[in-house]
């Protein structure tokens, strides 16, 4: 018989009822003790991270509520999951026993900044990372063996670095990328043969790679592969490569059979050629006809206008058949407005008109060699003319020639150098031919007269767009533009830079940059100050000028950068750095828009016509760290020109497509769960 169970006041039941509360609440406090544990690690994890490469960012350990209240970061859970800090002039190389150690990290985004280096071997430690954003920096050596111990990664930006060696094959094995960019670095080898079945953007542009696109990538748009050697998929077949089979049912030849290829005249009716009706014969032939005839009216009127206007305002000596043609025998771009007001002998210093003292002088032209020049000394002499402007080195002119042909003449004031000396430095300017870089397309010299014949920019000058009219019938500038104008500027001084350890422009400032059509930037006066005497020389008021450069016509390289970079705060306050006193302070623009970047930036730095356009003000902060770079008083300091063009190209691309890419993303991480970057304020307290 058993015995009934005990009553439930008996004190064994009693101590069982107790235990079970007081061992939940021991579990929950070890795991809180466990946490604040965790997130003091990530802290001093920061922190050590701060002071090797970003001592200026205002983290505390003694804020409350510890790591997850400081700019650049934040918490889930109780620890550090996100650590983006895009723009806020990090330098150095990430030590171990940093970043490694936010083992809660999912995104992790220092692009825009100036780390170097390799990355440490302990990021791979940091297991749950899924966004990684090194786009940007200086970064060096192999690719990141870290990088492909993070098996969940799902964005990988490497591109605008410094990486070199091959492409691992080993990135296969993140099967979860959907992004992957490794333009602009120095990559080399072939692609490996990687198969990524959630790729969704890719990028190797610009690197050093060769061969054969694999099979896992040839669906990847030609973009993703510009620059190269490559082969392959978008870029057309590689030598002795056979044409993929063609799709069942499809015909293997690649004319159609209804396209009148030469297919049978039997068969099916579906094979026929197809012929010409006798209409459709009788319309060309009428057709041609009238076209004909409107040539050769056409011709007879030029002929006969050319009879009235034809003469001869100064005597010249024929010029020589055998001169140099335009190079790439393009013509200058056709006058769009403005009337011409003078010929060009009659314009110039008072009372000094163009004439040659010396015979036998001609136009000297630059570009690849054609039978003919488009127009001659006589052409251009008896062009109507009107002034553009008066500048240090000289008189602008635009130029109409008789034949509707427009053209700049520059003449030279103040030039000292004789006829050889002249010549061989005009030679290495004219050699000079970029998209970007207004072209030198001839030149004349004479003992009275040093001219030079540019292409003429329809829109003007940078300076005046910008600083012009500012009433109400105005086209402002927006951040489209302005940012277009930034790179093609910088594109065209690298361009220059690029082309000797020595070369340099010279005089970069606003009224050097004109504008084609649809804003369309180049850079102007390149190298002219190697052509003037002292008296010339741009003088230090402009407020482009270096601080170390003490004679204008010897200009660095790293004082080209300081110049464009006001010229690129220029673009951002929409001040002129002429102004001798912003603001009543007397301050320089540089030190000015420093000042201000450290209490109230947005409402006084930016122009306010950038300021209508909310959602770029993180690239504009960024574009504006770029300029602070650049006008650093220590030249070592500055970026090179080459870095300029990098950052502004990556500024550019996250103000489109590659932020709409991540908003996208983040729509499908907040599915999911995820965290994904939200926008930080790097100049934020």
């Amino acid at each position: 018989m058993r015995s009934p169970p005990p009553p439930p006041w008996r004190p064994g039941r009693r101590l069982h009822s107790f235990a079970l509360p007081l061992l939940l609440l021991a579990v929950v406090a070890a795991l809180a003790a466990r946490a604040g544990a965790d997130l003091a690690d990530d802290a001093r994890a920061l922190l050590a991270f701060r002071d090797a490469v970003g001592r200026h960012l205002p983290w505390n350990s003694s804020d409350t509520g510890g790591a997850c209240n400081w700019v650049g970061v934040s918490c889930e859970s109780g620890r550090v999951a996100v650590l983006r800090l895009p723009g806020a002039r990090l330098s150095g190389q990430v030590p171990a026993g940093t970043l490694g150690n936010l083992t809660a990290l999912n995104t992790l985004s220092l692009r825009l900044n100036m780390l170097s280096g390799g990355l440490p071997n302990d990021l791979g430690s940091a297991s749950t990372l899924r966004n990684v954003f090194l786009n940007g920096n200086r970064l060096s050596g192999g690719f990141p063996q870290s990088i492909l111990a993070l098996p969940g990664l799902i964005r990988l930006a490497l591109d605008g670095n410094d990486l070199s060696g091959p492409i691992p094959a080993a990135l296969g094995n993140l099967t979860h990328l959907k992004v992957l960019l490794l333009e602009n670095n120095r990559f080399t080898g072939e692609i490996p043969a990687i198969n990524l079945p959630q790729l969704q953007q890719f990028n190797v542009s610009f690197n050093q790679l060769n061969g054969s696109i694999p099979a896992g990538l040839r669906s990847q748009p030609s973009s993703a592969f510009l620059g190269m050697g490559l082969c392959g998929g978008p870029l057309g077949r590689c030598p002795g490569e056979a044409p993929s089979p063609a799709p069942a049912g499809q015909p293997s030849s690649p004319i159609s059979p209804t396209s009148g290829g030469g297919g049978d005249k039997g068969g099916n009716g579906g094979n026929k050629s197809k012929k010409l009706s006798g209409g459709a014969i009788a319309g060309i032939a009428i057709g041609s006809a009238l076209g004909a005839a409107l040539l050769l009216f056409l011709l007879v009127c030029l002929c006969r206008r050319s009879g009235r206007t034809k003469t001869r305002s100064l005597e010249m000596p024929p010029p020589s058949s055998t001169t140099a043609a335009v190079a790439g025998g393009r013509k200058p771009p056709e006058m769009t407005s403005g009337a011409a007001v003078a010929p060009l002998t009659t314009l110039g210093h008072p009372n000094a008109p163009i004439t040659q003292s010396t015979s036998g002088k001609k136009l000297v032209f630059f570009g690849s060699a054609a039978a003919v020049a488009p127009f001659d000394l006589e052409d251009l002499l008896r062009a109507s003319a009107e002034v553009l402007g008066k500048g240090a080195f000289g008189t602008t002119y635009k130029a109409v020639l008789e034949s509707g042909a427009t053209v700049a003449v520059k003449r030279l004031k103040d030039v000292t150098l004789s006829e050889p000396e002249f010549r061989d430095r005009i030679a290495e300017i004219g050699e000079l031919q970029h998209e970007f870089i207004v072209p030198l397309r001839a030149y004349y010299y004479s003992k009275d007269e040093k001219l030079l014949v540019y292409d003429f920019m329809p829109m003007g000058s940078l300076s005046a767009v910008l600083h012009g009219n500012r009433g109400s019938g105005r086209t402002p500038l927006n951040w489209e533009i302005r940012s277009s104008i930034a790179l093609a500027a910088a594109r065209g001084v690298e361009y220059i830079h690029s082309t000797s350890s020595t070369a340099s422009h010279g005089n970069i400032k606003s009224s050097n940059v004109l504008l084609g059509k649809s804003y369309q930037a180049r850079v102007s006066d390149n190298g002219l100050t190697t052509l003037v005497g002292p008296s010339s020389a741009p003088s230090r008021t402009t407020g482009y000028r270096a601080p170390e450069v003490t004679d204008s016509r010897r200009v660095s390289q790293k004082a080209d950068v300081y110049s464009f970079g006001v010229l690129l705060l220029e673009l951002l306050t929409g001040k002129a750095p002429s102004q001798a006193a912003l603001n009543d302070e007397g301050v320089d623009l540089p030190r000015w828009v420093q000042s201000v970047v450290r209490s109230e930036w947005t409402s006084e730095v930016f122009d306010m016509e950038l300021l209508r356009h909310q959602n770029v003000e993180e690239q504009m902060v960024q574009l504006l760290q770029l300029a602070i770079d650049c006008v650093a008083q220590v030249p070592e300091a500055r970026p090179s020109m080459a870095h300029v063009v990098m950052r502004i190209e990556e500024i550019k691309k996250s103000s489109g497509s590659t932020e709409a890419k991540d908003i996208k993303e983040a729509d499908d991480q907040s599915s999911r769960g995820e965290s994904v970057e939200a926008p930080t304020n790097p100049f934020a307290p």
